[in-house]
């Protein structure tokens, strides 16, 4: 049988980047845990509360190799269980104050591996080699995940259907009223008449001609850039389109020497908030407040770049 070179030199790649870092080993990261589970440590870490249907789907993960992993870590005392308030049918998940100390090590020991792993590398090489992981993970996900969706700048028109879709779909989901609106047209009117294209950007996504989602990044100090507006439709949920746009956003403000970017959302949009969590946001702030025609909880989400 002839040997494709292509697939070859993904196995040869493989290969040398779990010895790189040291997934042969018994424990990963010299500790009682398998990557796997470490991996499962990380998402409970970055979730408020989760479940095992919403892991399985995030991970990919076998249901009873799943099921027998949190029942070792319920029983030594890393996890918390509680029947979920919405479906009895679900168990919610999350780390215990002895599962955040020991997920905290791990983490810790991680970003000491990584910063060995970088050490001896001049910066150029390091800028080589973070834009060809992302490329790999870009490519791999685009072409697995959204086949037929592309993202672009934003064309005239835009702005007032994105205002539309916005108003509608949060009108329809959660019942806020035309205040809302108001505030997304505002928020595009100021991005039109100050847009400033080298640190300033939107993405439009678009499926066959329809615009399925949009994402803005805006300039809110020298040194600090605001994730705004992010919205999926509802027939694109659930394919990665919501992170992909997220990350588009992180990686410009990243490549134009921001320090920190922020975001405000309000906690009852639980799919928004988990994907600011995988990205690595973290909550800084939160605060009753009546908007919207609605009693709502702000949340600021902070990512340092």
């Amino acid at each position: 049988m002839a040997i494709n070179p292509h697939i070859e030199t993904i196995r040869r790649f493989n290969r040398f980047y779990t010895r790189q870092i040291g997934v042969l080993n018994g424990g990963f990261l010299q500790s009682p845990f398998s990557l796997t589970e470490v991996r499962v440590l990380y998402e409970l870490a970055h979730r408020e509360r989760t479940t095992a249907t919403e892991l399985i789907q995030e991970l990919g993960i076998d249901a009873g190799y799943l099921s027998r992993m949190l029942r070792v870590f319920h029983r030594t005392g890393l996890l918390e269980r509680r029947g979920s308030s919405a479906d009895r049918r679900q168990t919610e998940l999350k780390l215990s104050a002895k599962g955040r100390r020991e997920f905290g090590k791990l983490e810790a020991r991680q970003r000491v591996d990584v910063a060995r792993m970088l050490q001896p590398l001049q910066v150029k090489h390091r800028r080589e080699l973070l834009t060809a992981m992302g490329s790999i993970q870009r490519l791999l996900v685009r072409e697995k995940q959204l086949p037929s969706v592309t993202l672009r700048d934003h064309q005239p028109g835009d702005m007032g259907w994105i205002t539309h879709r916005q108003a509608v779909l949060y009108n329809q989901e959660y019942g806020w009223n035309e205040e809302y609106e108001a505030l997304i047209a505002e928020i595009m009117a100021k991005f039109l008449r100050n847009f400033d294209a080298r640190y300033e950007r939107c993405w439009v996504a678009e499926r066959d001609g329809e615009i399925v989602g949009s994402v803005f990044c805006v300039r809110k100090s020298k040194s600090v850039a605001q994730l705004r507006l992010l919205y999926v439709e509802p027939s694109t949920r659930g394919s990665g389109l919501g992170s992909r746009l997220v990350n588009e956003c992180i990686a410009f403000a990243r490549s134009q020497g921001y320090r920190k970017l922020t975001l405000w959302t309000n906690s009852i949009l639980d799919s928004a908030r988990r994907i600011y969590e995988r990205a690595g946001f973290k909550l800084v702030a939160q605060e009753k407040h009546h908007s919207f025609g609605k009693d709502l909880v702000g949340q600021n989400w902070d990512l340092k770049l």
